[in-house]
C-alpha cells in the first residue's frame, strides 16, 4: 500500500509537468512575421566609402544603381520611396542591411537620393511602400 502511494506521488507530478509543457507548446505556435505595407520614417544615403563593397545579399554596391539598405524588410524586396517634402518618388531594391542600432527606415544609394531631391540635406522624411519580390514595371 505504502509503495503504491509513493509511486503515485512520483508519477502524478510528472504527468502534470508533461501536460503543462504540452499546453505551453500549443500556445506558443510561431506566427508568420508580416511585413508592413507602408512605413514612414527617415531616409539617409550611403557614404561613398561603401561603393564597390559587397552588400548583404552578395551584390556589389554601386552609388549609380537604385538600391537601398533596410532592416525592417526582407532582402531583395522592391519598394517605392517617396520624399514627403516634395512628393518625388523612386523605386529601389533592398539589397543591404543598416547597422543594427540605426533608427532610420532606409539608406538609399546616391542616385536614388538624388531622384528624391535630398542629397543637399542628407536626410529626408519618407514614405516606403512595399511592392513585392518581383521587379515592378516602371
Amino acid at each position: 500500500m505504502k509503495s503504491s502511494i509513493i509511486s503515485l506521488l512520483i508519477v502524478l507530478p510528472s504527468l502534470f509537468v508533461t501536460e503543462m509543457y504540452a499546453q505551453s507548446d500549443a500556445s506558443t505556435v510561431k506566427k508568420k512575421k508580416t511585413t508592413p505595407k507602408i512605413i514612414y520614417g527617415t531616409a539617409s544615403f550611403y557614404h561613398d566609402k561603401f561603393n564597390g563593397r559587397k552588400t548583404a545579399n552578395g551584390e556589389i554596391f554601386s552609388q549609380k544603381k537604385l538600391t537601398a539598405a533596410c532592416n525592417i524588410l526582407p532582402l531583395d524586396t522592391w519598394i517605392k520611396v517617396t520624399n514627403l517634402r516634395n512628393g518625388k518618388s523612386v523605386i529601389v531594391k533592398t539589397n543591404d542591411r543598416l547597422h543594427p542600432r540605426m533608427k532610420r527606415v532606409v539608406d538609399l544609394s546616391r542616385s536614388a537620393a538624388k531622384k528624391l531631391g535630398y542629397t543637399g540635406h542628407g536626410l529626408a522624411r519618407v514614405k516606403v511602400e512595399v511592392l513585392g519580390k518581383k521587379k515592378p514595371s516602371e
